[in-house]
């Protein structure tokens, strides 16, 4: 039996639980993750295996979220990767890596910065493996990615768009 002074806890309550039992934290977190598109191309093959220069990469990347049903966002991670010298194209891999990510009770500015910032840092690790992988099967050295800081970039974008929206709207009077 417990004495007065003891505490008694359910530990099925949930204290984020609300009066009518309703979860009210933020909660994200992803879902899954999956390759949605890739392709790899070696135009040149095979003679591209036999020169001898060093190639000159060309990364890209583009990040997008799209709403995947109640309280879920399909966020993709867009890799261009492609290789080149003087005699031509050595390989050109195209991947869309995707996680799908499940986001509750979280305001929409810190919602949007999770879905660019936060799950592509988040998925960026398992991309830069499909990448090398496929660059080395493809028969070339295997193209390893250098870390990215998605929060940075993040904020570059949004003080670009801040510029470009405080440029737009300091026209001179009269010009439209």
């Amino acid at each position: 039996m417990a004495d007065e002074g003891d505490v008694l806890t359910d530990l099925n309550m949930d204290p984020a639980a609300g009066a009518n039992g309703a979860d009210n934290l933020p909660s994200v977190g992803i879902i899954t993750q999956y390759v949605k598109d890739m392709s790899v191309e070696v135009p040149n093959a095979p003679a591209c295996f036999q020169w001898n220069e060093q190639p000159q990469l060309d990364v890209q990347f583009n990040i997008g979220a799209d709403t995947a049903g109640e309280g879920m966002h399909e966020v993709t991670l867009k890799v261009t990767a492609s290789a080149t010298c003087a005699k031509g194209q050595l390989y050109l891999v195209d991947l869309s890596y995707c996680g799908l990510i499940g986001i509750r009770n979280l305001p929409d500015e810190h919602a949007h910065a999770f879905l660019f910032a936060e799950a592509p840092r988040m998925l960026f690790p398992f991309a830069r493996r499909v990448i090398a992988d496929s660059t080395r099967d493809a028969g070339f050295a295997p193209l390893v990615l250098d870390p990215i800081d998605f929060g940075t970039l993040y904020q570059q974008q949004l003080a670009a768009r801040a510029q470009e929206q405080g440029a737009g709207m300091a026209s001179p009077a009269g010009e439209a």
